[in-house]
């Protein structure tokens, strides 16, 4: 099938209708996602009081999703994305569904076993987002020309980081006044909208095989391409440990009721704090590509967002927080971009899944495990202690990359 004519200009892979299509339904899926996360993490922490069960919601969804995600890194670069990310998307629906059944008058009985129903459909979801991740990383560039890969990495982080702005203060807004069970509802609609406008992206086909036999050999290929890379890798791990140690967003109901004082629809504003700045930053980028010093430029911008991560540590001023949170993001929206354009220009088309698998262990079950993190140091040394202590963590994290990683300091730009 032939591709569209090559546009151009700063919005161009948007005038490719299959890469249209597949934003869309990416910003309907990360908007019910967000309002998922948003409303589980005030629905549990107002029933238990404790933030370790904050943490533990990171913890339910991490596991299985590292557990599959190198199964299913492998599985992307064999079958056809199309079908991997449907497939995926509906399990996301019921796991929406139920969490919504479990607010109606017939599903609250499952909550007087605690919070064990909950964890096990966040359980469920971390493993559906697993496989979906891979599917949906590796199946972009085959929408577009290589030449737009950077625009393209640009405009989804600026959708995805749109839809992190609306997910939190939708969730926070429709909580706050009209109730939980609206909020399941909404979540629910998006998820099924995601999944109708993924069904209308034409299929695109499996790419060549690779030369490796057996799944355990392609799995390995993709794991030593990430390790003997010394700019991916260092790339994912300044990530990594950014999010792992850095991190606040799993202890914002904390801070949203006990510190700020702000409730539910203060933690709405909270949540997408950062996704303004990371909005405004991959807008700014979208025109103003980053041409030079990108190793530099990288290094600086993830030890600004564990300056941020102090500063909102010790804020007891609810704008100030607003403030710091939203200027992270445009630190962590560089980091993002960067790092796509890297992967996606340096791994070969019939290994992105696989690479992906190895970018998503690091990076996205990050989150979840930097939210476990982040819910036990609070327990052990107190909320403003324990993000104070990781934004040190992610300084440390910056100094020692910068003496190790040479190759990263040196990097100028990738054609």
């Amino acid at each position: 099938m032939s591709i569209e004519p090559e546009p151009s200009g700063a919005y161009a892979a948007l005038k490719i209708k299959d890469f249209r299509l597949f934003i869309f339904a990416r910003l309907c899926i990360t908007l019910a996602l967000q309002i998922q996360a948003t409303v589980v993490g005030w629905q549990v922490y107002e029933i238990t009081n404790d933030p370790l069960s904050l943490g533990l919601i990171g913890l339910a969804e991490a596991i299985p999703s590292i557990t599959v995600s190198l199964y299913a890194g492998h599985v992307a670069d064999i079958i056809e994305r199309k079908k991997i990310i449907v497939s995926t998307v509906l399990i996301l629906l019921f796991c929406s569904a139920s969490l919504l059944f479990f607010t109606l008058e017939p599903g609250k009985f499952f909550l007087s076993y605690g919070m064990l129903p909950i964890y096990a459909v966040i359980f469920i979801s971390g493993m559906a987002r697993g496989f979906l991740s891979p599917a949906n990383f590796a199946f972009m560039p085959q929408l577009i020309p290589r030449n737009l890969y950077a625009n393209a990495i640009s405009l989804n982080s600026t959708f995805w980081e749109m839809a992190s702005i609306g997910g939190p203060m939708l969730a926070g807004f429709i909580y706050g006044f009209v109730g939980i069970t609206a909020s399941y509802i909404a979540d629910t609609l998006l998820v099924a909208a995601s999944l109708a406008i993924y069904f209308s992206i034409q299929n695109r086909p499996v790419p060549p095989a690779s030369a490796e036999q057996g799944i355990v050999e392609k799995i390995s290929a993709g794991l030593k391409f990430v390790f003997k890379n010394q700019i991916v890798l260092s790339a994912i791990s300044l990530d990594l440990f950014a999010v792992l140690f850095g991190g606040a967003v799993a202890l914002l109901p904390v801070f949203a009721k006990e510190i700020l004082q702000v409730g539910p629809e203060g933690l709405g504003f909270l949540r997408s704090a950062p996704s303004v700045g990371a909005v405004l930053m991959a807008v700014y980028i979208t025109h103003n590509p980053i041409k030079k010093y990108m190793g530099k430029i990288l290094l600086v911008c993830v030890g600004g967002f564990g300056l941020c991560m102090i500063g909102f540590g010790l804020s007891t001023n609810f704008f100030l927080s607003l403030f710091l949170l939203m200027l992270s993001g445009g630190f962590d929206s560089v980091s993002v971009i960067v790092r796509g354009t890297l992967i996606h220009t340096l791994t070969p088309e019939n290994m992105k899944g696989r690479v992906s698998a190895v970018n998503s262990i690091f990076i996205g079950s990050s989150n979840e495990i930097g939210a476990f993190e982040s819910g036990s140091a609070a327990r052990l040394i107190g909320v403003v202690p324990s993000v104070v202590f990781g934004g040190i963590m992610t300084m440390m994290v910056v100094i020692v990359t910068s003496l190790k990683a040479k190759k990263l300091i040196k990097l100028d730009r990738v054609e």
